[in-house]
């Protein structure tokens, strides 16, 4: 009879590590005896990367299952609400040139589609904003909910930004202190085999071999378990999407009470794109970009222009720090009893936040489909890697498609992301299906997408994609309905200007009283 599984050890922390402590500990209730025992080994040396601040809405559902304060996480995490991303510049370059990918779904979205009837009418509006409430409250600086709305509820659905060096700070403490998880701050050196090719143990340097019957890597871009012990190669996706390096800073407030934007901005360049995040406390601001079609330092120059906007000469002064960034996934994920997550799995650019999200679908699905014995491992790891890589397919898509879409010839950067060499088959084809009728969800196989169809409409619409007429007709019946959706979403957006705080007024509010719990 097979042995049961019986221990998970993590090897690497940040939030990776933690997520997936947290995790599986939670749903397999490791602080009682007959529970499944997390052990997590961290190095006390090895810094967080600490680039990935913006999450999606899956991350609320993700810390309600750990038993997370919403209120706690916010107050402790330097966190800040996300409504989406705005995109300037990445049509046409102009100064006016923007578009919203919000995180609410167009009004009516199971039962009709609006974008045949937008076109027809587009009065002025770009495709969001006739959809979509949640554009406007982005534009006003407005919050996704009340003070009085209970902890992880939505007004209007959101994420979160966060400091991602707190964030891993704060999920290793309750891991730690409400978990059960095992916590082990030590250098994994050697990696210790069975006969039959698995992992044993990893040797520490202060605490000996550390045995498990599953083990999971953590270690960033050192890939330590899968990348070096088990050699699975690394399949770089330069050759779809450019941008390879980043250089990042913190930005404090000119007065400590600026507004905070409750979006992601994602502000286009000649070589790349700058994000900019808006904490409670700070800013994080950061140039990505590709070194084949810039230099560093006109990268940086661009970097302090764009910053130069909003703090003048103080952008003189700042220093940057630089991050490679080598976009890429593994071969397999899931090899003998080893599982890759986050950056040791793969890593492709910061666009879309797709880091956070991959790492709570690992963390879930790893503890969902947790193997009852060895003898189950290997079909688990089958579909596992089957699924994962699909998912990775998908969002190597969906990012290229905001390069793809764009009208900009400005620059051989530009230019080359619209070489039909640099563009997946797979998105080719849907670009094709786009031109005659818009994103649906049955262009997609799986039942959890990791961006819906929604999504790629936002994206599309907003980028003013040259779409032929529906050959579809629309009847009569479906015209009154999508007028019925617009004046609906009129009207849902001026109530919603009216109720919604200020985005720093409810996040003081929550630092002072806190969300009600239920």
């Amino acid at each position: 009879m097979a042995k049961s599984l019986k221990k998970v050890v993590i090897v690497g922390g940040g939030s990776a590590g933690w997520i997936t402590a947290g995790t599986i500990a939670a749903m397999h209730q490791s602080q009682s005896e007959q529970g499944i025992k997390v052990t997590l080994i961290e190095s006390p040396t090895v810094n967080i990367v600490g680039v990935g601040e913006g999450t999606w809405p899956t991350m609320r559902g993700t810390l309600q299952k750990m038993g997370v304060s919403e209120t706690d996480f916010i107050r402790e995490c330097d966190v800040s609400f996300k409504q989406g991303a705005k995109f300037a510049k990445w049509v046409t370059g102009a100064e006016n040139d923007f578009y919203y990918h919000p995180l609410v779904l167009p009004q009516g979205y199971f039962d009709i589609d609006l974008i045949k009837h937008w076109q027809q009418n587009k009065q002025g509006k770009s495709f969001s904003q006739a959809v979509c409430f949640q554009e406007q409250l982005c534009e006003q600086g407005l919050a996704p909910k009340l003070i009085t709305s209970p902890e992880y509820a939505a007004v209007a659905n959101y994420a979160y930004h966060l400091d991602a060096g707190k964030f891993a700070e704060f999920l290793k403490s309750h891991c730690i202190k409400k978990l059960g998880v095992e916590y082990i701050s030590d250098h994994v050196g050697t990696i210790n085999n069975t006969l039959s090719g698995d992992i044993a143990s990893v040797n520490t340097a202060k605490h000996g071999d550390v045995s498990g019957d599953l083990f999971v890597d953590c270690t960033g871009f050192s890939s330590l378990l899968i990348g070096k012990h088990f050699q699975v190669p690394f399949i770089s996706k330069k050759d779809v999407l450019f941008i390879d390096t980043a250089l990042a800073a913190h930005i404090p407030y000119e007065e400590g009470e600026d507004a905070i934007a409750s979006h992601t901005i994602s502000t286009a360049q000649y070589a790349g794109w700058i994000w900019d995040i808006g904490l409670p406390s700070r800013r994080g601001v950061g140039h990505v970009y590709s070194s084949r079609h810039t230099s560093e330092a006109d990268a940086e120059n661009a970097l302090r222009i764009y910053l130069a906007s909003s703090i003048g000469e103080k952008s003189k002064k700042v220093t940057f720090r630089k991050i490679e960034i080598n976009p890429g996934i593994r071969e397999k994920f899931w090899v003998n009893n080893c599982v890759a997550v986050g950056m040791s799995a793969g890593f492709l650019e910061p666009l879309e936040a797709s880091a956070l999200v991959m790492i709570e679908l690992a963390a879930a699905t790893i503890s969902e489909q947790l193997p009852a014995n060895r003898a189950c491992m290997d079909i688990v790891a089958k579909n596992y890697n089957e699924r994962t890589s699909y998912n990775w397919e998908r969002i190597i898509d969906f990012l290229k498609l905001h390069y793809l879409a764009s009208k900009r010839q400005d620059s051989a950067f530009w230019r080359d992301n619209q070489n039909p060499a640099s563009i997946p088959q797979s998105l080719q084809e849907l670009m094709t299906l786009w031109k005659h009728r818009p994103p649906s969800e049955y262009d997609f196989s799986r039942k959890r997408e990791v961006f819906s169809a929604a999504s790629y409409q936002y994206v599309l619409y907003g980028m003013d994609f040259n779409f032929t007429q529906d050959h579809r007709s629309a009847s009569e019946e479906k015209q009154e309905m999508a007028e019925r959706m617009f004046a609906e979403n009129i009207k849902i957006t001026e109530k919603y200007m009216r109720a919604l705080p200020a985005h720093r007024e409810l996040i003081s509010k929550i630092q002072q009283f806190g969300f009600n719990k239920i």
